[in-house]
């Protein structure tokens, strides 16, 4: 049973995480302290020497039962003063003054013993009373500041050597009193302070590991947000549409109705395609195929539309990021304004690739509101990702303007500058969508 019970505890441990492991070495060492002190005083207590030396049994006794005391009532203090450094609970005032006076009645009980056997008899009395000291002090540093420990401390160190000088203790004796409690019981209260902000740095630290955690979260949401909304946003516009030109064509009796109303079925496919590789994380965006797209679908919509390179030559991540572009900049010039023509163009510059589209046909109620959408705020976030920039906005005479730059490596960048020829046209088709701006 009882090697059940260990492998028990051991597989507890094991299953622990580093700072819960810390968590329990640190507060396990605090409690061993104080009985690791209790338990010597109460053996020096009752030696050969001291119970030959005519001491009363019922002082003996009395501080042998006050040690005790003293470690039962100093196990729920250490706790409590830990869990109020750590900013996780209080300390009622009884406690610490029960401590307190546990204290000095050991303390006294020890003296008086020493008294009876007298200090060459009885040695270990400094031992003993920098042990009665030490359970007190270790919560005193947990739940004081600093100064005020110390001050105590110095305070109880000048009493007990006093008090073992009137038990017939010489300067010699008295001066190793004073010595060995301030230092002994000092440098173990500072330890225990130290460990617990040792402990409280790892309690912070964990706590910005689960707020880390928490934003990680947070973010994949905002990108699948984004992405949502940059997917579905032109192709439903898109929709609409031709949704629009197929009722129209209906009431004029037209076949051509049945054409735009399979190609919104074909969009409404597409669509949940693009939302499936949305949800796996797995969608990129082609430049290719967005510049083919758009111009297809802004010629649909009656705007001419001019496209000129295809950046086919460029890296994947600056392919992708231009492309989100050419979608946000496809559906501002779809669902703002009423635009007759649409510049579409890559540039090479000097430190990278530039993509402009221009388009005219900003309403004046339009100017100052076209270039603040949440489309164009994501697509920024896009751009950064790779080092790039976006400007956007009205340029007057009803033109709205949008550049996207994107730095490129040293081999890319060393590429010819002048821009590609013009991409074929394309069908009216529906690519994947980008965001309302």
């Amino acid at each position: 049973m009882r090697a059940v019970w260990i492998g028990a505890q051991v597989r507890r441990w094991k299953g622990r995480n580093g700072f819960d492991k810390i968590d329990l070495y640190t507060r396990g060492t605090l409690h061993s302290l104080v009985w690791m002190s209790i338990v010597p005083q109460a053996l020096l207590s009752v030696t050969g020497p001291v119970r030959e030396s005519g001491a009363p049994f019922a002082l003996i006794s009395g501080t042998v039962m006050v040690a005790i005391a003293q470690g039962f009532v100093s196990t729920p203090l250490v706790a409590r003063s830990m869990a109020a450094y750590l900013g996780q609970g209080t300390v009622d005032r009884p406690l610490p003054a029960l401590g307190a006076v546990l204290m000095l009645a050991n303390t006294a009980g020890l003296l008086g013993l020493g008294a009876y056997t007298g200090p060459e008899e009885f040695p270990e009395l400094p031992v003993a009373l920098s042990a009665a000291a030490l359970p007190f002090t270790t919560s005193l540093v947990l739940i004081a500041p600093m100064w005020v420990s110390a001050v105590a401390l110095a305070c109880l160190s000048v009493g007990v050597s006093g008090g073992t000088s009137l038990a017939g203790g010489g300067g010699p004796f008295a001066l190793q009193t004073f010595l060995g409690v301030g230092f002994g019981v000092g440098l173990l209260a500072v330890t225990a302070r130290l460990s617990a902000w040792t402990l409280g740095v790892m309690s912070q630290l964990r706590e910005a590991q689960d707020v880390k955690t928490r934003l990680a979260v947070a973010e994949e949401r905002l990108r699948f947000g984004r992405d949502m909304h940059d997917v579905l946003g032109r192709n439903l516009a898109v929709i609409a549409l031709k949704s629009e030109l197929a009722v129209e064509l209906a009431q004029r009796g037209k076949p051509s109705a049945m054409d735009q109303m399979v190609e919104v079925q074909r969009i409404a496919r597409t669509s949940q395609q693009e939302v499936r590789d949305v949800v796996r994380g797995y969608r990129e965006a082609d430049l290719r195929t967005e510049l083919l797209g758009a111009q297809g679908v802004l010629r649909a919509a009656g705007i001419e539309c001019a496209v000129h390179g295809d950046g086919g030559l460029l890296p994947a991540q600056v392919q992708s990021a231009l492309g989100w572009a050419v979608r946000e900049a496809a559906t501002n010039v779809l669902r703002h304004g009423d635009p007759r023509r649409c510049d579409i163009r890559l540039e090479t510059v000097r430190d990278g690739i530039r993509l402009v589209v221009e388009n005219d046909g900003v309403t004046p109620d339009r100017a100052g509101t076209t270039g603040g959408g949440s489309g164009l705020h994501g697509l920024r976030e896009r751009l950064a990702a790779v080092g790039g920039s976006l400007e956007a906005g009205p340029v007057g005479d009803g033109r709205f303007h949008l550049t996207a730059a994107v730095p490129l490596p040293a081999r890319q960048s060393a590429a010819p500058s002048a821009p590609a020829a013009p991409a074929a046209p394309a069908a009216p088709a529906a690519p994947s969508a980008p965001a309302n701006g």
